[in-house]
């Protein structure tokens, strides 16, 4: 199963009562969304009949069964599917960020590589061919499996001719900076790209594909999880024009990324697979695991140790540090008037925020939520927000998130750190490290966005 340091929470709180609950209910969020218990929730054995969400397969009528995974999720997933499959598979190939410590033994059929995240490198490249030689060969006869989880996008990345490494690079590197969402992040990406958008299905010549998807996605657009690669992709080449149009990246992204654009704005060059496209009569696609199933988890732990809990949504969106301004003022609502909920509380809010870059510090979208919620949660008492990252890494980071009570502005001035000062530099990494409150579970092995708690106690 799913593996994380089980002790994350912040030393300020660790030792209270609080603190045990505050953990009991983030490690339930975690653990419904471990990647083997949501495949195994979906895909079966009985003796030769598979089965995928209540459709059976007969493996007696396939040649061969392959594995693809792509995503961080995917060492998990995979080592799942190996499970129930046995001797039934094959051989594998997938591409993850961090290789596990020992391999699991199920994946002795598996090849795992590598990929760069969140900007591909020459490694995304290799691993990238690596899936592309296993399809090789693949024929009609065969069945081959994938496994799709976030963080896929950099992970396969096989760009269309004309573009360059470094040029997907320094797209990438403008599109993490400039406040864009996965959506219109992705809608570039897969316009830039041979194997997303549906196009890896072009690999498997005729055969049978199932994809198992383990969304990272607010609302589990499931062409967005990993930029789509065996699924129908509705975005065109002029949605992604439009984003680089939207974002005033003319000047900053390379000549030769616009015109392939353009070209393809002028029916120049192939678009995505359409939903529609014949190709997608022989594929199977299923939803195991969301944020909302993370979110309804943690609601049901909160309640189960006593707390009114309340889901708000798990379509959380906008400017990161405004996000945490909203939670506090929630927060704040909770002291003055005990709505939305009287204490003891847990409300949960879900989904993805973005960053726009003013500054050169460190952090991470979490981060950043918890850093502007800092002067609206001052003075608060017995209440706090936590900013969790399920996948353990926020931003470019070893934290996946922190922790923000009614003491953190004034225990900050007590140390001379300016919260302000920290959020102009996009630094909250530093500013709660210095401070004790960083959230470090490492590496969970899922993903599945973001989750925000506020818990007035």
């Amino acid at each position: 199963m799913m593996t994380y340091s089980h002790d994350f929470i912040p030393f300020s709180i660790k030792n209270q009562p609080e603190g045990r609950v505050i953990q009991a209910v983030l490690e339930a969020a975690l653990q419904a969304v471990d990647p083997r218990r949501a495949v195994e929730q979906y895909l079966q054995r009985i003796g030769q009949t598979l089965t995928v969400a209540g459709q059976g397969y007969s493996l007696a009528e396939y040649r061969r069964v392959f594995l693809v995974g792509v995503g961080k999720a995917s060492v998990a997933m995979a080592q799942a599917v190996a499970a129930i499959l046995g001797d039934s598979l094959y051989k594998g190939v997938i591409i993850t960020k961090n290789l596990p410590e020992e391999m699991p033994s199920e994946l002795g059929r598996v090849e795992v590589c590598r990929g760069s995240h969140p900007i591909p490198t020459e490694e995304s490249l290799r691993s990238t061919q690596r899936v592309l030689d296993l399809l090789e060969e693949v024929e009609p006869a065969d069945l081959v499996l994938c496994v799709f989880s976030g963080g896929g996008s950099p992970l396969l990345t096989r760009p269309v001719q004309g573009a360059s490494l470094k040029e997907i690079q320094q797209l990438t590197s403008e599109l993490l900076t400039c406040g864009a969402t996965i959506q219109e992040m992705n809608a570039i990406r897969k316009h830039l790209d041979q194997v997303k958008g549906g196009k890896l299905l072009k690999a498997v010549h005729g055969a049978r594909v199932i994809t198992l998807i383990l969304s990272d996605v607010i609302g589990n657009p499931l062409e967005i999880v990993a930029s789509g690669p065996t699924v129908p992709d509705p975005s065109t080449f002029a949605d992604a024009l439009r984003v680089i149009q939207k974002f005033d990246l003319e000047s900053r992204v390379p000549v030769s990324i616009q015109s392939i654009l353009q070209k393809g704005v002028d029916g120049h060059l192939e678009e995505t697979l359409k939903p529609g496209d014949p190709v997608f009569n022989r594929t199977q696609t299923v939803l195991v695991g969301s944020n909302y199933q993370a979110a309804q988890a943690a609601a049901a732990e909160a309640s189960a140790h006593g707390l009114q809990a309340l889901l708000l949504t798990t379509y959380l969106r906008g400017e990161a540090r405004q996000t945490g301004d909203m939670l506090a003022a929630l927060a704040r609502q909770i002291e003055a008037t005990n709505q939305p909920l009287a204490r003891p509380a847990c409300i949960i809010a879900g989904g993805e925020t973005t960053v726009t870059l003013r500054g050169n510090g460190r952090g991470g979208r979490n981060q950043e939520v918890a850093l502007g919620a800092v002067e609206g949660m001052a003075g608060l008492k017995n209440t706090c927000l936590v900013t969790l990252a399920t996948d353990g890494e926020d931003g470019p980071t070893d934290a996946a998130g922190a922790l923000v009570s009614g003491s953190t502005l004034r225990r900050a001035q007590g140390m001379g750190l300016d919260a302000l000062d920290y959020l102009r530099r996009n630094d909250a990494y530093h500013f709660f490290e210095q401070i004790g409150d960083l959230l470090k579970t490492g590496p969970t092995g899922t993903n599945v966005n973001d989750l925000n708690f506020i818990f007035a106690l």
